[in-house]
């Protein structure tokens, strides 16, 4: 049903093109595309936070399709420090900081061999299929994606980051000894009929690495590779997405919060383990479900959809890789890269997982720009150089080492972008995903960056606008065939 709900994001593109290799030798594919400079631009300054008393909870629903959506605004909208005076520059810098700092903590989870929780509940929900829309956290900095979803009885509306690469599911909570800002209310668990604590005696309790006990109840602890964490007690609750109720989450209750969450009242996440939003549905999902992160600088919001009912027919399927180590990630196989429609020299082993759980290419939410190991991103980043010769230069910004001058372009000539998975299919990106603008006046880098490791991440920037499916049970990520 949901499927039948998403069809009309069905269209022809050019810019986003799967095939497979047996395909390769009878089509003929574009190697060039053109990025108009001038309209990207216009985009990046049309910055406008609305009233604070703006009401942002309307919803809607499509339940004979079987589908139901929130609707959302971007965070650039919310009034929230000082969004109002933020420039696009700033916001941009603001992004790449917390990146770096995303980035190595991913390694430093690795290193330390895995995550710091494990475990979950048993959640039960009313329909098969759900959703909400998605919306971008750029403008605010934050280089995430919230979604915007209802805590407790009576549900109160909260934005959350939804987060690939995390295992749980926790809120700000009253009383809140250590909270960051955020744009709701926080949550008090005093006023939900169906907030319910976890003992300490309880199979969640005993599953959390980090578990400890306090009067009796289950405490929580999440310390995050970029210093981030939140602490706080364990509980049962009721997560709503529209008119569909999610009963008996496990969520953790944050009483101290710190961190990269500014503006969101917590976090959702969407990570392979158990502990996860996924994870606690398990076989009633069996583990499926999709996403589509709208475009930056666009009015329109993306979607994030449980259930097989939502993963789409006609996706190019690639085979979904597990680490022992570490078992929140999603790591998927990619053979190599490509420019210009000719595949780069790049031996296959640079990308592959290890026995030993070293290396290897996971798909990341929470990082915006896609990271590779330093030898791929060098012979990746010169053979772009090389064909977009005829463009102007500019110095390197943040963490970016190729960038161009394209103040007073219409558009330009740039040479397609490809991934090619394990298996043949490849993915041809918008150019829109990896050339970026860096500032309000013309300025755009080659949207990736050399990996501190081995490890490689495809990151957000490069999944925009792309429909993104993880159907858990048969071991698949698939990317399209829909757009958004």
């Amino acid at each position: 049903m949901v499927l039948a709900s998403l069809q009309h994001l069905v269209v022809v593109v050019v810019l986003l093109h799967f095939s497979s290799v047996a395909a390769t030798t009878a089509t003929t594919y574009l190697d060039f595309q053109h990025l108009q400079v001038r309209e990207v631009i216009a985009k990046t300054n049309k910055y406008q936070v609305l009233p604070e008393n703006m009401n942002f909870t309307d919803t809607s629903s499509d339940g004979h399709k079987g589908k139901w959506k929130l609707q959302l605004v971007h965070r650039d909208k919310i009034p929230l420090d000082g969004a109002s005076s933020s420039g696009y520059h700033r916001l941009f810098n603001q992004r790449m900081k917390r990146d770096v700092k995303r980035v190595f903590g991913l390694i430093r989870r690795l290193t330390s061999g895995g995550t710091t929780t494990s475990g979950g509940g048993s959640a039960s929900y009313e329909v098969s299929n759900f959703g909400s829309d998605v919306v971008s956290g750029m403008d605010q900095g934050s280089g995430e994606y919230f979604v915007r979803i209802g805590v407790g009885s009576p549900p109160r509306s909260q934005y959350m980051v939804i987060d690939s690469g995390s295992d749980i599911v926790w809120v700000q909570c009253q009383p809140c000894n250590l909270c960051y800002r955020q744009s709701d209310p926080v949550f008090n668990p005093a006023n939900s009929a169906s907030f319910s604590g976890v003992s300490c005696s309880s199979t969640v309790c005993d599953r959390l690495e980090n578990a400890g006990c306090h009067g009796g109840r289950c405490r929580y602890e999440v310390q995050y590779g970029d210093g981030s964490y939140t602490k706080g007690t364990l509980a049962l609750e009721t997560i709503t997405f529209g008119p569909t109720a999610v009963r008996n989450v496990a969520i953790g209750c944050g009483h101290r919060n710190r961190g990269m969450f500014i503006g969101a009242a917590g976090l959702l996440g969407l990570g392979g383990g158990s502990m996860s939003f996924v994870g606690q549905l398990g076989g009633q999902t069996g583990g499926a479900f999709t996403y589509c992160l709208v475009s930056r600088g666009t009015g329109s919001t993306g979607s994030l959809e449980f259930g097989r009912g939502a993963l789409p027919v006609g996706a190019a399927w690639v085979p979904l890789l597990r680490n022992p180590r570490a078992p929140s990630f999603y790591y998927i196989g990619l053979a190599g890269l490509g420019v210009g429609g000719m595949r780069v020299p790049i031996p296959e082993d640079v990308f592959q997982l290890t026995e030993l759980g070293d290396g290897g290419v996971v798909m990341d939410t929470g990082t915006a720009v896609t990271r590779l190991p330093t030898a791929a991103y060098v012979a990746f980043r010169d053979a772009f150089i090389t064909q977009t010769a005829n463009l102007p230069r500019s110095s390197a910004v943040s963490i970016f080492d190729t960038c161009y001058d394209l103040t007073g372009f219409v558009s330009v000539r740039v040479p397609t972008i490809s991934f090619y998975f394990t298996g043949g299919p490849i993915l041809t990106l918008p150019a829109r995903n990896f050339l970026i603008p860096v500032d309000q006046v013309g300025t755009f880098c080659f949207a990736f960056a050399p990996s501190p490791s081995g490890l490689s991440i495809i990151g957000n920037i490069q999944q925009e606008g792309i429909q993104i499916s993880f159907d858990g049970a048969n071991g698949f990520v698939g990317f399209g065939p829909n757009v958004c």
